[in-house]
């Protein structure tokens, strides 16, 4: 498996629109033995980064540089039930090419609420029920269920806002980057890693350091997979212990790196 000389732990937002500055996006980058340090985004008026941004600063890092260990907050995927309901096919980049047809929240100026509230995209014709729930997160216990909008701790919105930007950099990294678990379990030699992850299970692992609250959490998820990564953890971290039929649910479901 590759020797990750990066790991970049980014805390996700799904708030305003694709372009908005928004505090609540923190890129945290490790290389090395060196402690993480925060990445501010490229100069301009923005105080803060875009998940436009983000995205293709992602791409560049990714395309250019060593391969990296890569940990984003939100969603990857959606509960079986949802690709049952949908007659959707097992296939992972299929359901990032449907969804974003019809929750468009990677356009300029669009809101996940505009399309939750009708007023773009086609969300009705795929809305899923906040009492769905993905293998993994009943496995971690705490994790929300991706549909569980409007409540404190809620990944719904980032995962609305962010399944688009995950689609463009497959579509921008191609075999350069390994997303786990869609493309295997195992990660091929060279091949940068982009994996789901719950900073809630490493937050109390690290003093804070007058962080704030996303600033750590984006931090604790670099500095863990830094870890992993150095103590020849993560191999076992790649490969939860499931049953037969738990792998085939996972491997279209997604799982959160670090949930065993």
């Amino acid at each position: 498996m590759t020797d990750f000389f990066r790991t970049i732990g980014i805390d996700y937002s799904g708030a305003q629109t694709p372009t908005s500055s928004l505090p609540g996006l923190r890129v945290y980058l490790a290389e090395g033995d060196t402690p993480p340090a925060e990445v501010p985004p490229p100069p301009s008026s923005r105080k803060y980064w875009t998940r436009r941004g983000i995205a293709e600063w992602l791409a560049e890092q990714l395309h250019n540089g060593p391969p990296a260990l890569v940990g984003i907050d939100h969603g990857f995927s959606f509960p079986l039930q949802y690709f049952q309901k949908y007659k959707l096919p097992p296939d992972w980049p299929a359901f990032l090419d449907d969804f974003q047809r019809h929750w468009p929240t990677d356009d300029d100026h669009t809101y996940v609420d505009f399309v939750r509230d009708g007023i773009c995209g086609n969300g009705a014709a795929r809305m899923g029920h906040r009492r769905w729930r993905l293998l993994c997160e009943v496995r971690a216990g705490a994790a929300k269920s991706v549909f569980h909008f409007d409540v404190q701790g809620s990944v719904a919105k980032s995962t609305h806002a962010g399944l688009p930007w995950l689609r463009y950099l497959r579509q921008q990294l191609g075999e350069g980057a390994h997303f786990w678990p869609f493309d295997g379990w195992d990660v091929p030699d060279g091949r940068s890693l982009i994996a789901e992850v719950y900073p809630s299970l490493w937050r109390a692992a690290w003093p804070n350091e007058e962080r704030t609250a996303d600033q750590h959490d984006a931090y604790v998820v670099a500095r863990w997979l830094q870890q992993a990564a150095r103590n020849g953890a993560l191999d076992h971290f790649l490969h939860p212990t499931l049953r037969p039929e738990e792998r085939v649910i996972a491997e279209i479901e997604g799982w959160i790196l670090g949930v065993l």
